[in-house]
C-alpha cells in the first residue's frame, strides 16, 4: 500500500466537494425548471383585496365536489348552493395540473351537464391539482384550489 500524501488529501477533498456542488447544482437547476413556484404575480396587490373577496365567496354559500372518473376519463365538477341545488355559472376556468412540475398543466373545456361541470380529462395515477375560478351571476368570483388524488 502507497503512503498517503498532502496531494492525496487535498485531490480527495477537492473531489468530495466538487460532487457535492454539481449535484447542488443539477438539483438547484431541475427545481426552477419543472416549477416556477408562483401561485400569484404579486403577493402584495392579491393581499389588499383577500378578505373581501373571501368574504364575497363565502356569502354565496357554495360547496364544490371534485370527482375523475378514469375509466371515462372524465372530470366532473358539482357546484351546489347551501340547499344542495346544482349553482349555474357564468363562466368556468379551471387549470389541471401536478403539484410538483409545470410540464402536464392543461385547462380543459368544461361543459355542463344535468347540473354538473364535465370535461375530458386522460390523468395519469398520481397527484393532481386543480385551480379552479367561475363568477356566479353576479359577477362575485369563486375560487379554490383542490388536490386530487388518481389511483392507478
Amino acid at each position: 500500500m502507497r503512503e498517503i500524501t498532502g496531494k492525496h488529501v487535498l485531490a480527495i477533498t477537492v473531489s468530495a466537494f466538487a460532487v457535492i456542488i454539481a449535484v447542488n447544482v443539477v438539483m438547484a437547476w431541475k427545481a426552477i425548471s419543472t416549477f416556477p413556484g408562483l401561485e400569484v404575480k404579486n403577493s402584495y396587490v392579491a393581499s389588499q383585496t383577500f378578505d373581501a373577496d373571501r368574504a364575497a365567496q363565502e356569502a354565496l354559500g357554495w360547496t364544490l365536489t371534485p370527482e375523475y372518473d378514469p375509466v371515462a376519463k372524465e372530470l366532473r365538477l358539482a357546484f351546489t348552493d347551501e340547499q344542495g341545488m346544482p349553482v349555474l355559472l357564468a363562466d368556468l376556468s379551471v387549470l389541471v395540473g401536478r403539484t410538483t412540475e409545470a410540464t402536464d398543466d392543461t385547462t380543459p373545456t368544461f361543459t355542463r351537464e344535468a347540473g354538473v361541470y364535465v370535461a375530458k380529462a386522460d390523468l395519469a395515477a398520481g397527484k393532481w391539482m386543480m385551480h379552479v375560478e367561475g363568477h356566479a351571476a353576479d359577477g362575485t368570483l369563486f375560487r379554490q384550489r383542490i388536490d386530487l388524488l388518481v389511483k392507478g
